[in-house]
């Protein structure tokens, strides 16, 4: 962690505290699912731009093969 700045467990933590705050109770479910599809999008953008767009890089930072990136990034439209 860079001093200062909140690790992405903590981001998350508090992300989801509010998203709680928010639902003031109100029923939810699937909450997995949810999470993994607000995450994985940006996950995905950022690194591909880390990468230059590179795929097979993209692929080794995310321990993913480049097939399975190329699914997912397919998927959220972004090839």
């Amino acid at each position: 962690m860079i001093a200062g700045n909140p690790t992405l467990a903590s981001s998350v933590e508090k992300a989801l505290e509010c998203y709680f705050e928010q639902l003031d109770g109100a029923k939810t479910c699937d909450l997995y699912n949810l999470v993994l599809e607000e995450v994985e999008r940006p996950l995905l953008c950022s690194v591909m731009e880390y990468v230059d767009h590179n795929q097979s890089r993209a692929a080794d930072l995310l321990g993913l093969s480049r097939g399975t990136l190329r699914k997912k990034l397919k998927t959220h439209g972004l090839m």
